[in-house]
């Protein structure tokens, strides 16, 4: 029966092949399908002559949590670079590291705050067991087309003394080791020495500092840069180049609450056996809370300090109840819930999580170790709550958001009075969080690890995520200055970009 079924399957695919057949002539058969040529590439107006890039860690290529050999050369300025040379783009230098390890040696030891970089081991990010060899000490010679130092604010491209290897030691360390390495002098500015070079087109996306560490610590550190600050330093920025007549192209930031740092670490990962939750529903435990803010609100009520529903509803958020099994979710401080402790001191701002709070990438490390080693009652998550530095509230999310669009709001309106072009790079990370974005035979999402866009720290991207936001940048050119790198088919294919780096580079 399954001989026959095959013989007949094949004779039905013989009589279509012949029915097609009889309907073309042999003109029609020996007809070519007409190739679309592409047009010459051109640089339209703009003059690459001297690409110079400004910038933070995202300009000079950091991934994995550090800059090395690798990532430099993948970096989006140079990709750029590479472009450019085609259409009278000159030389791009770049102050590469002394390695592929990453991180800085200080006095020929070791730095645990610039160590080597994460590579993935199988089960997730580990440091690479290895030591660098690039020390802060020792500059690297000669001035650099890609001035993206990593860590760095807006106001720090004004900052006379970030590159000064005096101040790395002071009490207060006012310097950047990634400066200092290429700081024509030690009073020198990152603009000064940017211009010195005397630029014909730059690339300036500055501003992702001036809100990620804020946002990284949970909102628990002093604010974002202020608004005043913010803005001056980026009127003095591109005002600079305007003077200078240089063209350039700017960038917006994205929105940090949608990189895989805040998005990866589930709000409910605690897993717990029978005893232990009925332990912790006990009075023993966190029954006694639950009943104390049942208590304390049952009293604001009583002397109208709050309406009864609005005691219901925060009543509810704060009861922390544990069930067997997976799916728990972590105890979080909250600062703002109403303080209760006038009332009660034990009844401290602390609720469960829920899945529009965002932990940070490094709770992952923290939640489930034990506050005093050995005591299984003081496990951190649970029976401790996480501290602010922990976790992003949807109120401090909130604010982290309202800030970014009003930073972002005085980016585009600075490209815009300057002629720059400009690269919406917020729209493009929302994408990459909302479904993905295909280039290519590729699809980039922003999940870690797997999705091909961020790298094993969650805030920067991989090589590949560098490549796709040079292809934005190469789009936005083409559009303000008549260049055809997209029509001509110049577009960096993304797939020639690793998504990740082995432990063996070294």
């Amino acid at each position: 029966m399954k001989t026959h079924i095959l013989k007949s399957k094949y004779i039905w695919l013989l009589i279509i092949i012949i029915s097609l057949s009889a309907c073309n002539d042999i003109e029609d058969v020996s007809r070519e399908t007409p190739v679309t040529s592409l047009p010459e590439l051109t640089a339209g107006t703009a003059n690459f002559s001297k690409f110079v890039s400004l910038g933070n860690s995202l300009t000079a290529g950091f991934t994995d949590n550090a800059l090395f050999k690798a990532s430099q050369e993948n970096s989006f300025p140079n990709i750029l670079a590479s472009k450019f040379a085609l259409v009278g783009g000159g030389e791009f230098t770049q102050p590469l590291m002394n390695d592929n390890v990453g991180g800085f040696l200080f006095g020929g030891m070791q730095s645990s705050q610039f160590a080597p970089r994460l590579y993935f081991n199988g089960s997730g990010p580990a440091l690479l067991p290895a030591t660098s060899s690039t020390e802060v000490f020792a500059p690297s010679i000669g001035s650099k087309n890609n001035m993206g130092v990593p860590g760095a604010s807006s106001f720090h491209l004004l900052f006379n003394g970030y590159g000064n290897p005096a101040n790395l030691t002071s009490a207060t360390p006012t310097a950047n080791p990634y400066f200092v390495r290429i700081a024509s002098s030690p009073t020198a500015t990152i603009l000064g020495d940017a211009l010195a070079q005397a630029p014909t087109f730059v690339s300036l996306w500055i501003g992702n500092n001036d809100i990620l560490g804020y946002a990284t610590s949970g909102a628990s550190t002093s604010g974002p840069t202020s608004e005043a600050i913010f803005n001056s330093s980026i009127d003095a920025i591109v005002g600079a180049f305007q003077a200078a007549n240089v063209q350039g192209v700017m960038a917006n930031i994205p929105n940090v609450t949608t990189i895989p740092f805040f998005t990866t670490v589930p709000h409910n990962p605690v897993p717990l056996d029978s005893a232990t939750a009925q332990y912790l529903n006990s009075a023993a435990a966190y029954g006694a809370y639950n009943a104390g803010i049942q208590a304390a609100f049952g009293y604001l009520v009583s002397i109208n300090a709050i309406s009864q529903a609005n005691a219901n509803a925060e009543i509810a958020k704060r009861t922390i109840t544990f069930n067997p099994g997976p799916g728990n979710a972590v105890v979080i401080m909250d600062e703002d819930l109403t303080d209760l402790t006038a009332i009660n001191p034990a009844l401290i701002s602390m609720r469960q999580a829920t899945k529009n709070d965002l932990l940070v990438l490094t709770s992952s490390n923290f939640i489930g170790t034990q506050a005093v080693p050995g005591n299984p009652a003081t496990v951190n998550g649970v029976a401790i709550p996480l501290a602010d530095k922990w976790v992003l509230t949807p109120e401090e999310q909130e604010e982290i958001i309202a800030v970014t669009n009003t930073f972002n709001n005085k980016i585009k309106a600075a490209a815009t009075a300057a002629g720059f072009a400009f690269v919406d790079v917020n729209t493009i990370l929302n994408q990459l969080a909302t479904g993905g974005i295909s280039d290519g035979n590729f699809t980039l999402t922003s999940n870690l690890v797997t999705g091909g866009a961020f790298g094993l720290d969650g805030v920067h991207p991989t090589s590949r995520g560098y490549a796709l936001i040079a292809n934005e940048f190469l789009k936005a050119i083409d559009k303000t200055y008549g260049s055809n790198f997209e029509a001509s088919g110049n577009l960096v294919n993304i797939g020639d970009y690793p998504t990740n780096y082995s432990l063996a580079l070294r």
